[in-house]
């Protein structure tokens, strides 16, 4: 169902039973588990499906080490149950990492916890050996029952040296566990609404489209790209906006009773480096290190570059946060400290991002206490207009069950009950996972044509999912990129299938091109060229996005016009490389 379809249909028929405002990771999960109940759901997201911050997480995938010290044990329970499913319902995004904590003492942190513990205001100090012992103890008993990955173990200074020895010579031991990452937290997000779109013609959902107050307990439904303006008539609203909760409950629900602010969110940002030496130093694992002022940061290999992060900054304004200055002068400042002797050149900062976790208001003057719990509120209407339902809080790794817990609100008060249960149901191209990749991989390409590197990468990316994929781009003409991994075909795939409405969309969502730090500016015209026609855009239309595309990715991603240039000619000296050596 296309754009003009679904609000042709909402003309027709306004009534739905829920309307669900933001298309992140939370609102998407709400929106799935709502649709596969069979529930008449609409979905509303005012930029792109996860543009916000579900866009800007650490790409880490864990039970919150250090929220134990908060005393949210039953947060990182919680926690390690998604994640575990995870790794068994999203394989192709979500793997084990082996984290490693360089530690520089060994009693220091261990009244500090106490004091965090009972709820007492202290500053935040190094955390030594005995308390980490601790942690990682904890950890290994609320997964003893599913084991699926390794227990911690300790090493002494001379082993961890030894195995790193780039890192910090203070250190007086280490400790490695196991959490996970997720290679394409936008690309799972988009699996999820996929997953309840494929539910029936019940579930509709638009990016690019905002819900405006008509009137007093009446809305209104406006395109952002057509300028088309439907009425709706939801029984329900969900306000899963995370960080703008309280932005959209004034202006969307002036006449609900109004309840104190709700979210209080903090902002993070983070940096992708390209820098040979310090990937190596990694040795595969994430590094899981406190900075000199307490603050946790993390590095780990990702996507063939380093990431590196994160800050804590309150926030009042989501819409424009952004990587400051300040905070790139920080992240590097404690990449220093951890690994003294390796040296970041300013051009080798490929990409940086930064977003805002949603987390609830709290008056806390340390941000690392602040609670990272979810937990849902109703906002009750005084005049005929729907009841309010508010998702609060909420970290990535938590989005199914916290997404349940949500549409299982949503269904009492609707009288509804629950059909299917999402807690072991694979999610897009995690579905008929192969035991064996290699064989899967050779029988696709065999049977499409595709060279098996091809399918290889394309399986990398989609799961799968990768079928589809495969046998669209062998239905038709292909021809080659500026990028030697992409092909017009798959781009056209991309742009066909997954609500791709600006050229934003397919670079820094539906593809991996710009945070790896391989977006030429050959590929992003090219990227251009193919969604114009798509579009049928005109020369000015098509200027128009050119030009918007390159603004945002310099302002908020640090990436300018000179830059990609300047990636047009690496790229044309390694293909010349290429050429000559074979």
């Amino acid at each position: 169902m296309n754009r003009e379809e679904i609000f042709n249909g909402l003309a027709e028929s306004p009534k739905v039973d829920v309307c669900v405002l933001g298309g992140g990771i939370n609102g998407l999960s709400v929106f799935r588990e709502l649709a596969l109940q069979g529930i008449n759901v609409l979905l509303v997201e005012k930029h792109d499906y996860c543009s916000g911050a579900s866009a800007a997480l650490s790409r880490m995938v864990h039970g919150g080490l250090r929220y134990l010290e908060n005393g949210e044990f039953s947060l990182v329970r919680e926690s390690l149950v998604e994640r575990d499913r995870l790794l068994k319902n999203a394989p192709h995004y979500v793997a084990p990492l082996p984290t490693t904590v360089p530690i520089f003492d060994i009693f220091s942190g261990l009244a500090n916890g106490a004091v965090r513990f009972m709820g007492l205001t202290r500053r935040p100090s190094r955390r030594g050996a005995v308390a980490v012992k601790l942690g990682l103890g904890i950890y290994d008993f609320l997964t003893r029952k599913r084991a699926l990955m390794p227990k911690h173990a300790f090493r002494g200074r001379r082993a961890t040296l030894s195995r790193w020895p780039a890192l910090n010579p203070d250190i007086k031991s280490s400790a490695t566990y196991y959490d996970a990452w997720v290679s394409q937290p936008e690309r799972l997000g988009l699996e999820l609404l996929k997953d309840g779109l494929a539910a029936g013609p019940h579930a509709r959902a638009l990016n690019y489209a905002e819900l405006v107050l008509a009137a007093p307990g009446r809305y209104e439904l406006k395109d952002g790209v057509s300028g088309v303006v439907v009425t709706i008539e939801p029984t329900l609203i969900i306000n899963a906006t995370g960080g703008w909760i309280d932005i959209a409950n004034g202006a969307l629900f002036p006449s609900t009773s109004k309840p104190a602010p709700l979210m209080g969110g903090t902002k993070g940002s983070h940096l992708i480096i390209d820098n040979p030496a310090l990937m190596q130093a990694l040795d595969g694992h994430m590094i899981y290190y406190e900075n000199e002022d307490g603050r946790i940061c993390i590095l780990f290999p990702y996507l063939g570059k380093v990431l590196v992060g994160s800050t804590d900054i309150r926030v009042d304004d989501p819409e424009t946060v952004r990587c400051e200055p300040d905070e790139r002068d920080y992240i590097l400042q404690s990449l220093a400290f951890v690994l003294p002797d390796i040296r970041i050149r300013p051009e080798e900062v490929v990409f940086q991002f930064s977003g805002v976790r949603p987390l609830p208001a709290s008056e806390d003057s340390f941000t690392g206490r602040i609670p990272r719990d979810h937990f849902c509120t109703f906002v009750e209407a005084v005049d005929d207009g729907p009841p309010v339902l508010c998702m609060i809080g909420g970290k990535w790794t938590t989005f199914r069950s916290f997404g349940e817990m949500a549409a299982d609100l949503t269904l009492e008060r609707l009288g509804r009950a629950r059909h299917v249960s999402t807690g072991e149901r694979a999610i897009g191209g995690g579905r008929q996972y192969p035991s064996d990749r290699d064989t899967w991989i050779d029988d696709v390409a065999a049977s499409t044509g595709l060279s098996r590197e091809r399918m290889r990468t394309l399986f990398t990316r989609y799961g799968t999912g990768s079928r589809q994929v495969a046998d669209f781009i062998a239905g038709g003409a292909d021809h080659a990129l500026p990028h030697p991994d992409y092909s017009a075909r798959e781009l056209q795939f991309l742009v066909r299938n997954e609500a791709v409405e600006h050229l934003a969309d397919l670079v820094l969502r539906r593809s991996t091109l710009a945070i790896s730090g391989e977006l030429s500016l050959d590929m992003a015209e090219a990227a251009l060229a193919l969604l114009a026609a798509e579009k049928h855009w005109s020369l000015a239309r098509a200027d128009h996005e050119r030009k918007r595309f390159l603004t945002l990715l310099a302002e908020r991603h640090g990436v300018d016009e000179e830059t990609l240039s300047a990636r047009n000619e690496q790229r044309s000296a390694l293909c010349e490389t290429t050429a000559r050596s074979g």
